[in-house]
């Protein structure tokens, strides 16, 4: 039978552990009870039972304490909250003297401060989802409405024209000058808190008939930030609303810039020429993003109601188990009378929560469903992705099957003399070296990214939340490590098979087979068929797409994340790009395998290919400081600015190998080692703070043992220090250079892969810090009051 401890650490929301009942502190209490009762001696002998607690035995134990006359040990006292945000508070008194009271005594202190915590936490949460709950209401009612005036709009307007035009909610602008001056002197310099969400406002108008769109409405300016790019409040009937528009993709970015300079254009030539004004327009592609906002601000309400609901199941369930193993301890019936204090409390007596829940679900059934129940369940209560044993089973079978063609193929390699550096055949490692090396990085990084994966889930890091992965289509570890011991069983079976058929003289015929190889997986990548995890390939495309084309995406979690993984693949990129210009170039049919090196473009191109990640990255800094405004994002543009700068450092010594190039790579190196070190440490990691009572660490640790992250620290060290290899270059006997440098490549993947741990904890301890749970969906449509 399973532990309680564990079935409750293991059914908690992780973000808001600190906010649940501290069952472990509450059992060691109870075992110095225990321990200083002699009358227990009896109980000892007995064998120690551990059971897992339902909701039918709660009723069982609360009719119990109903029915029973029993005889008080104890009396809780209610005291009447001197705030509403505090909720009332619970105090016991003992009137019966225990065998050791002081003990009792700070058992019950520990309990009734366990019960007022979950109580406020628990109304403070009931709270914000309830005022969450009514705006997405309002939310909903102004959607409803810009769509029946939209239908209504395209039914007046149902011609053939029409029908090929997009059909739109248009009204009228008349500016006025003064107010507008007016408006914008009382707006300057206030902050508005929706910025935070890294979007920008473009406010369009909104009434409640279509007679009154063609009315006159006046228009007053905002000049707010330079990272809002248009704020526009529009008054209908004395009612401002305004519609935001995220510019998440370069497509929202570009139209809302568009947007922002022909209406300052429009507004220009109304000055000029005595127009009246321009016109706006809300059509279908505007409430279509609207509706999947809405949308999506629904399905984590719910989600977030969910996690409420569990909260106050488990602390009761908790509540429950800890005072019976109380009476088990000390031969008193104390369950049946705190029970009651526990069921009357708010946490387990509101049921707010609950009839907000059927709200929901009856508005997302009828607006986002179309009334299809079934439907709008998989929205909201998405069932989990179940494990497979046919899954561990081909780990299993496909491991030993690369293993064994691993060392079939080392032997083949050595017996054939295709890796000594003096041999005749040692231009094979001209072709086949680099598609080797590129997919040995590729999957050691993947495979490591499954072992993070384990460890997050065992230590109860939310990487799924974190990243905004959907839990029914997320890669598990399993999953990982199924699609690494398949795809390197199928590469080395491949250049296997390719060094077999060299051996044998077939040399001009088979040197596209490594080419070709490549060629399949990125076909598998981009295949649009729904096979081979099908979201999974296209998330990643997407965010690649994102990293590529930094600062025009907005920029979050997994795409930094993804970047700085694509720093540490600088070498694998280096391989595909010769491997590309091999085959385009056609050197594979003459085997002149120095073409691309002789190449002055293809040189320089590899020079860039080197800064590319750290650019990416850089833009990506530069992006999120536009769109938040916090200077750390320059600071830590800085970074990746050093990086860029050693890299030149080490491009112009390789050039020209001076003492003075020297000297400026090492002092330039070393700067952006001790730049990247301290971000490790400090903003990555969360550790080296001087206070905290883990010392040089912090105060929250996910990993019980401190030793390993004093060992991490040094190991981040020493992998980070890799540089000076290229430096001093050390050679390890009569192993080829590109042995040594494929080991140095897979020695900063395996740093990522460890830093990859670490920076999750932190940004999972920063959420938990802050009992986010769910996420924060910017809703479209915002009233505006004429003070604003």
């Amino acid at each position: 039978m399973v532990k309680f401890s564990k079935q409750f650490e293991g059914q908690l929301v992780p973000e808001w552990k600190e906010a649940f009942v501290d069952y472990w502190q509450l059992k060691k209490d109870l075992k110095r009870i225990h321990l200083l009762n002699p009358e227990n001696t009896s109980v000892n002998k007995q064998p120690k039972q551990e059971s897992c607690f339902s909701f039918s035995s709660l009723r069982k134990f609360s009719l119990l304490g109903h029915q029973q006359r029993e005889h008080k040990v104890i009396q809780v006292h209610r005291k009447l909250a001197s705030s509403a945000s505090k909720g009332d508070m619970y105090e016991t008194e003992l009137l019966e003297q225990f065998a050791d009271t002081d003990a009792a005594k700070e058992f019950f202190i520990l309990l009734d401060l366990q019960l007022n915590k979950v109580n406020q936490f628990y109304k403070a949460k009931e709270v914000e989802f309830l005022e969450r709950g009514d705006s997405l209401k309002k939310q909903m009612q102004i959607l409803v409405e810009l769509k029946t005036l939209l239908q209504d709009e395209r039914a007046k307007g149902s011609s053939a024209q029409d029908s090929k035009e997009d059909v739109s909610i248009s009204g009228t602008i008349s500016c006025d000058e003064e107010s507008t001056t007016d408006k914008a002197e009382q707006e300057k310099g206030q902050d508005n808190p929706t910025d935070e969400s890294d979007k920008s406002d473009v406010q369009y108008e909104d009434c409640s008939k279509p007679d009154e769109l063609s009315k006159s409405i006046s228009s007053k300016r905002v000049d707010g930030k330079f990272r809002s790019l248009s704020t526009r409040v529009i008054n209908c009937q004395g009612k401002n609303l305004r519609i935001h528009i995220p510019l998440t993709n370069p497509t929202r970015t570009f139209s809302a810039i568009t947007y922002l300079l022909w209406d300052d254009l429009v507004n220009q030539s109304s000055k000029k020429y005595g127009v009246e004004g321009s016109r706006l327009h809300i059509n279908k592609t505007k409430l279509h993003h609207a509706e999947k906002m809405i949308r999506g601000a629904f399905i984590e309400l719910y989600r977030g109601l969910g996690y409420l609901q569990t909260y106050r199941n488990l602390n009761l369930l908790a509540f429950v188990k800890i005072l019976k193993k109380f009476d088990k301890v000390t031969n008193q019936q104390v369950l049946p009378i705190y029970l009651r204090v526990v069921e009357s409390s708010y946490f387990n007596s509101s049921d707010k929560v609950l009839k907000l829940a059927d709200e929901v679900e009856e508005i997302f059934v009828k607006h986002f469903a179309e009334d299809d129940r079934r439907k709008a369940m998989k929205y909201l209560k998405p069932t989990q992705r179940k494990e497979s044993h046919s899954v561990t089973f081909f780990i299993g079978l496909f491991s030993g099957c690369f293993l064994a063609l691993l060392i079939g193929y080392v032997i083949m390699a050595h017996v054939t003399g295709t890796y000594r550096p003096k041999s005749k055949t040692n231009i094979y490692m001209e072709t086949v070296y680099p598609v080797l090396s590129m997919f040995s990085l590729l999957f050691l990084h993947f495979f490591l990214y499954g072992c993070n994966i384990f460890m997050w889930r065992k230590t109860r890091i939310n990487y799924s939340f974190i990243f905004e992965l959907s839990p029914t289509r997320e890669l598990k570890y399993r999953d990982v490590f199924l699609i690494c011991t398949t795809s390197m069983t199928v590469v080395v079976g491949v250049l296997f098979v390719h060094l077999l058929l060299i051996a044998k003289g077939y040399n001009a015929q088979i040197q596209a087979i490594p080419g070709l190889l490549l060629l399949v997986f990125l076909l598998v990548l981009v295949c649009p068929l729904n096979i081979i995890y099908k979201s999974s390939r296209y998330r990643f495309l997407c965010v690649i797409r994102n990293i590529i084309l930094s600062p025009l995406y907005k920029v979050v979690m997994l795409d930094f994340f993804m970047a700085d993984q694509l720093c540490s693949q600088v070498p694998m990129l280096r391989n595909l790009e010769y491997v590309a210009c091999y085959y385009i170039s056609g050197s594979y049919k003459t085997q002149d395998y120095g073409l691309c090196m002789r190449n002055k473009n293809y040189r320089d191109l590899a020079y860039a290919v080197s800064f590319l990640p750290y650019y990416w990255r850089a833009m990506q800094c530069a992006r999120r400081w536009f769109d938040e405004g916090h200077t750390s994002h320059l600071v830590n543009l800085g970074k990746y600015v050093s990086a860029m700068l050693a890299a030149g450092a080490k491009v112009a010594y390789e050039k020209e190998r001076s003492s003075g190039w020297l000297c400026l790579l090492v002092v330039i190196s070393s700067a952006a080692t001790v730049y990247q070190l301290y971000w490790d440490f400090v903003k990555d990691w969360g550790l080296l703070q001087p206070h905290s009572k883990n010392p040089w660490l912090r105060d929250e640790l996910m990993l019980r043992r401190k030793f390993i992250y004093y060992f991490s620290m040094g190991l981040n060290l020493v992998l980070r220090l890799a540089w000076l290899q290229t430096v001093f270059h050390y050679n390890f006997g009569n192993v080829d250079y590109r042995v040594t440098g494929l080991l140095l490549a897979a020695l900063e993947v395996v740093r990522r892969g460890h830093w990859n741990f670490y920076r999750l904890e932190n940004e999972h301890l920063n959420n938990a810090g802050k009992f986010r749970a769910v996420k924060t969906i910017p809703l479209p449509f915002h009233e505006v009051d004429d003070q604003d």
